[in-house]
């Protein structure tokens, strides 16, 4: 009987135990799910580290440098979607080309540059400093602006940077058609 006596507490015991646990549990509030651009910039904060892990030797987040960035950036190029001709390509320049080629295949400018706004938030987050933040290094912002003008080159689509009118040069050229217009009157 004293042994049947023993199992009954212990079964109780852990009974409410685990009622206790799960009680505990119920208590914490779970997080909100991450956005997707969270998700994602998380992703990417993980995948940046395991790369630097990688190399021979390892680098630590800590010792990273602008350097590691650019060669991060190129080392993605293998895994891209985009096709971008080479200057020896018949179909260079041209945006629809009507047969396939063996040209390249690299990461779009586009998911480069987001790639480089994730990650420049999440350092900061991690506790970086914004003037020490690799990703935001002007050689990183020479190097997407490099790698867009030879992807608009090479599929023949311009990206010219619109200019600016001043507030003074509009108001000029609202005078001038005013004056105009009187003297049509």
């Amino acid at each position: 009987m004293s042994g049947d006596h023993r199992r009954k507490d212990s079964v109780e015991a852990s009974s409410s135990r685990s009622t206790n646990a799960d009680h505990h549990h119920q208590q914490q509030p779970n997080p909100p799910p991450l956005s997707r651009y969270e998700s994602q910039k998380r992703r990417d904060w993980n995948t940046f580290g395991q790369y630097l892990k990688n190399q021979t030797p390892p680098v630590p987040m800590s010792h990273c440098q602008f350097n590691h960035v650019l060669d991060f950036l190129r080392y993605l190029d293998q895994f891209g979607k985009t096709k971008v001709h080479l200057h020896c390509c018949v179909f260079f320049g041209q945006p629809d080309p009507p047969a396939p080629c063996t040209c390249p295949l690299r990461q779009a400018w586009g998911s480069l540059d987001a790639l480089i706004g994730r990650l420049r938030a999440a350092y900061e987050e991690h506790g970086g400093a914004p003037e020490t933040n690799p990703f935001g290094n002007g050689a990183i912002r020479v190097y997407l602006r490099e790698v867009k003008e030879c992807q608009a080159k090479a599929r023949g689509i311009p990206y010219k940077k619109k200019k600016k009118r001043r507030n003074n040069q509009l108001k000029a050229i609202s005078d001038e058609a005013k004056g105009l217009k009187q003297t049509a009157s």
